[in-house]
């Protein structure tokens, strides 16, 4: 049955940016807002993801945007009525190798001039704090605040605190075409419904290239899916999310004792219909890594591996903030792996650009133009590791 429904805000795309933009367009600008997820809120890559809730090893221009994300991970309970395990325990990246623990040590003095205090340790230190580690290890650096929550809770519990605020949430409601004109955008989804609104946001995710695409502009992009697998439960010892420092792994302990680990090893899943396979070899190499950082998970048993699909954009940095080609578009996708942490503070971002055109956050290095100018705005790709 057709139905045309008027919105102040279409947004399209139901994972955590999503949710977070329609929650706060409704709860802090006082907007109708319409939310349209081709699937099931929260199902793909915000739902699929390691879950590490932190800064470290950031593009640097991003930290600023961390920074208010941390913020409102601290006030989870608050916002949504779920603290959706989030556990600020710290994260910790590791060194084998001199030139890997120099990095480590260089990032952790710029970081500084970006409000990011980060803990250098050395071996000994690290041996005291951490006996369970490959004694191989030169050192490491620590952000203490840091953490990890649960991508299966959040996601649908911002859909859930929106959707109680008055945002209508359409799920298996794919956009097949969007118009637009003066007076705003005109949506058209698959099950005949059209949705009319002067602003739209578009977080689609891997999907958001095509959105973007429709209106003259897009990102060089690739799909790729993490590859995601948990153990047994296991005595509670590690309370750090960690990885090495060159990127190729990384593990965290949930309370119950689970510990889930990945990194550094892809599949390639498909978009239409999404789809992404786990792959055996490459989970089984991609362990040898976790046990080289953790050598007493040898022998752990695997109850579950995962993939998902994400979208990866060429220079590593995500497309973020307004159309170059449309008043009233706003683009957050592409965000390469490590868009967990930063999405409550991307949708927050967001609803403030739809509401009123600017953000005390700056974004300007995410701009989707710098795939449009003379010269291409490019960062240092950094690894997956949310």
């Amino acid at each position: 049955m057709s139905s045309t429904q008027r919105f102040d805000a279409i947004v399209v795309g139901g994972g955590l940016m999503g949710t977070s933009a329609a929650l706060h367009l409704r709860k802090f600008h006082g907007m109708s807002v319409a939310l349209l997820e081709r699937g099931y809120v929260g199902a793909q890559a915000s739902g699929v993801n390691f879950g590490h809730v932190r800064r470290q090893g950031r593009f640097l221009p991003q930290l600023p945007l961390a920074h208010r994300s941390r913020r409102i991970w601290g006030a989870l309970a608050e916002l949504v009525g779920h603290d959706c395990e989030f556990l600020p325990s710290g994260s910790l990246k590791l060194a084998f190798a001199e030139e890997e623990m120099a990095k480590l040590v260089s990032y952790a003095q710029e970081a500084k001039h970006w409000g990011l205090e980060i803990q250098v340790l050395g071996a000994a230190e690290l041996r005291a704090d951490y006996p369970w580690l490959n004694p191989e290890v030169l050192g490491g650096t620590r952000v203490p605040d840091d953490g990890h929550a649960n991508p299966r809770l959040v996601t649908p519990a911002f859909g859930r605190a929106s959707q109680a605020l008055g945002v209508v949430v359409r799920e298996s409601c794919e956009v097949l075409a969007i118009d637009h004109d003066p007076s705003g955008f005109r949506v058209h989804a698959a099950d005949g419904q059209t949705f009319l609104a002067p602003r739209l946001l578009n977080t689609a995710g891997a999907w958001g290239n095509r959105i973007a695409a429709w209106f003259g502009e897009a990102a060089p992009l690739e799909i790729k899916g993490p590859l995601m697998a948990v153990t047994e439960p296991l005595p509670y010892f590690l309370a750090p999310a960690l990885g090495s420092g060159n990127g190729p792994c990384y593990l965290r302990q949930v309370q119950r004792g689970n510990v889930i680990w990945g990194g550094g090893r892809w599949s390639q899943p498909q978009l239409e219909p999404p789809r992404a396979k786990a792959d055996a070899e490459h989970l089984t190499k991609q362990f040898e890594d976790i046990v080289r950082l953790v050598p007493a998970l040898r022998g752990a048993q695997v109850i579950r591996t995962w993939s998902g699909v994400e979208a990866y954009v060429a220079d590593g940095i995500p497309v973020m903030g307004p159309s170059a080609t449309t008043p009233g578009l706003f683009h957050a996708y592409g965000f390469c792996g490590h868009g967990f942490q930063l999405g409550p503070a991307v949708g927050a971002v967001a609803a403030e650009y739809l509401a009123n055109g600017e953000s005390e956050t700056p974004i300007a290095p995410f701009s989707i133009d710098r795939f449009t100018g003379a010269a291409a705005s490019v960062g240092e790709v950094h690894e997956h590791e949310d």
